[in-house]
């Protein structure tokens, strides 16, 4: 099924999205995941892997088009749906430059919401059954120094998923032993440390809103089993995830 992320700093908006959407009808996976501004999702979508997006032009921190030149960059495959309280025609062309597949105004009309839904499906649909052959630099172009670079690269976009430093290794040829040892020696972090440092400090940001349990924090994360994830924040932080909400709120 595919998935959906709604970024936006209007509840209502997103609320509206929800109940009007055919998710099921799309083959779409329900409900959506929210973000409220343009970093938020972009921390989502490295989560998340979502397959559409719909995304409001005016946030704070980062707006639409900040979102969508860096998104549109890192995830090329994802649908954008831009959702703007605007008709203004400079946001249109930011929106049509970086990719967005469709434009719609505030308020949400449930029609015109799913023939934007029917389209991205009916691209993914088509896309997916595309085989696509990808270039890249093969292991003698790449000294280690770039390798560290591309650890890095990799940690910082997937922190949420099982890091393998032995895909690297083979891939490239050097020793797991030689490239923790560089990139211990680059950054100041171990391999493994950089990853949790990640996945901690973006737990404790979802922890300090009230949108998502700490089950579903801990799932967004990569954890597997509730408990791994209190135990790793206990030990990073000093408290639980539920005292660390509690203490936010008090």
């Amino acid at each position: 099924m595919y998935k959906v992320l709604i970024i936006d700093d209007e509840k209502p908006v997103k609320t509206a999205i929800t109940a009007l959407g055919k998710w099921d009808v799309f083959g779409i996976k329900k409900p959506p995941a929210t973000a409220q501004n343009g970093e938020e999702g972009m921390s989502a979508m490295r989560e998340l892997r979502p397959d559409i997006v719909f995304v409001d032009m005016q946030m704070p921190i980062m707006n639409g088009t900040q979102f969508l030149k860096f998104a549109s960059q890192e995830f090329p495959d994802v649908k954008y749906i831009v959702v703007s309280g605007h008709d203004d025609f400079n946001y249109a062309q930011a929106a049509i430059k970086n990719g967005a597949l469709d434009y719609l105004l505030k308020p949400i009309v449930a029609e015109e919401l799913n023939e934007a839904l029917e389209k991205a499906a009916a691209l993914l649909n088509l896309e997916r059954n595309i085989t696509t052959v990808e270039t890249v630099k093969t292991a003698a172009d790449i000294s280690p120094d770039e390798v560290i670079d591309i650890i890095k690269d990799d940690i910082e976009k997937n922190y949420c998923k099982e890091i393998k430093i032995s895909m690297f290794s083979k891939k490239y040829y050097f020793s797991k032993e030689y490239l923790s040892k560089l990139f211990k020696k680059k950054y100041g972090f171990g391999i493994y440390e950089y990853a949790l440092h990640l996945r901690m400090k973006r737990a404790k940001e979802l922890l300090m809103g009230d949108d998502l349990q700490i089950q579903e924090i801990s799932e967004r994360l990569g954890y597997s089993n509730n408990n791994y994830f209190s135990k790793a924040f206990k030990n990073y932080y000093g408290l639980s995830p539920s005292e660390f909400r509690d203490k936010q709120k008090r």
